[in-house]
């Protein structure tokens, strides 16, 4: 391992153990590696970004191999801020997946198998290529993300949002656009629908 990848420092919200609750790899055991900070403040966020935990490459490593699962998703926060190559070589050498998921704002280094563009109303998108493109529908014109960004596949995720202390989604129209817009899938997430540890 080389010099760089030993002696950067990550800031880590989190590393935890569950299955990947949205999207195509729905339902796939995977390490969750959560960076901390975003250059974005979305008002459906769920990270904490006051916590945080400086780790070096070899401290995550040594965390996330404690888990069976050779898949690990880089999430955040905005992971694109901190990841480089050396951390995802030393990712690569120990047999790991790599996914990450992304707001788009920022380009990638090389060596991840898997990329989600989660793209926010407002902002400029820099990645045009990924895996899967996911967004949160608010009622937002989506078309223009799918002209904008080629991948694979496409969905559309209900926004989840506290009302009078209860919570409510709109997931009936998110439904409702994709079977009028059947370029678009839905996504839901299952990690929180069944509440997954």
């Amino acid at each position: 391992m080389s010099a760089t990848s030993s002696s950067k420092v990550y800031r880590i919200n989190e590393i935890f153990y569950s299955l990947q609750g949205e999207g195509a790899n729905c339902g796939r055991p995977a390490v969750f590696v959560r960076f901390s900070g975003c250059n974005l403040r979305c008002p459906f966020c769920d990270t904490d970004f006051a916590a945080a935990t400086p780790m070096s490459s070899n401290d995550i490593l040594q965390q996330i191999n404690q888990f069976p699962s050779r898949f690990v998703v880089l999430t955040g926060g905005e992971p694109s801020l901190q990841i480089d190559e050396p951390l995802l070589e030393s990712l690569k050498q120990a047999g790991f997946t790599i996914a990450i998921e992304t707001n788009g704002t920022h380009m990638l280094p090389s060596g991840i198998d898997w990329v989600t563009v989660s793209p926010k109303e407002g902002t400029d998108i820099v990645l045009r290529k990924a895996d899967e493109v996911k967004v949160v529908y608010i009622g937002q014109d989506v078309e223009r993300y799918r002209d904008m960004i080629t991948a694979i596949r496409y969905y559309l995720q209900p926004c989840s949002k506290m009302v009078d202390g209860r919570r409510t989604d709109n997931t009936d129209q998110v439904v409702d656009y994709c079977k009028s817009h059947p370029h678009w899938s839905l996504s839901l997430q299952t990690h929180k629908l069944i509440a997954i540890p």
